[in-house]
């Protein structure tokens, strides 16, 4: 049963990935057609991001003071739906690793509990035997006691 899960869940998993990716690129087409998610959602996140790059570069080739213009509309547009479809993919690959975590670490969490429970049943019937085996050390030492008075 458990060597059967096992393959299902991974594919479980590698089908949400799977389906993600044209989730990301309906979402990204929707971004570029709507205003609204062009102009805040798109938009922003693309000139930081433009920024950030050209900044780095410009340092990287020396030039300190130099003015960064920003990217025109439809360029910046297609950044950030391009930079929304992968956040997207990022987010469901990383909640799948977090979900399989979880599984295993609850796979773990129950197969230590098992031991333990198991290791508990074995410490209390060996108690119980021990107590038997005294009962029976008593009862020989009675019959031998009663053995000897007999002679």
């Amino acid at each position: 049963m458990v060597v059967g899960a096992f393959p299902i869940a991974k594919l479980l998993y590698l089908g949400v990935r799977q389906i993600s990716k044209p989730l990301a690129n309906r979402i990204k087409a929707g971004a570029r057609r709507s205003e609204f998610f062009r102009t805040y959602i798109c938009l922003p996140p693309a000139q930081f991001y433009h920024w950030v790059e050209m900044r780095a570069k410009m340092r990287i080739m020396g030039f300190r003071g130099a003015a960064i213009k920003p990217l025109n509309e439809e360029a910046a547009a297609d950044l950030g739906a391009e930079l929304l479809g992968e956040g997207i993919i990022f987010l469901v690959g990383g909640g799948c690793m977090v979900l399989e975590y979880s599984r295993q670490a609850a796979n773990s969490r129950r197969k230590e509990e098992e031991m333990e429970a198991r290791l508990k049943a074995m410490e209390a019937e060996i108690a119980r035997l021990g107590l038997q085996t005294d009962e029976l050390d008593a009862r020989a030492r009675a019959a031998e006691r009663r053995q000897m008075a007999a002679k």
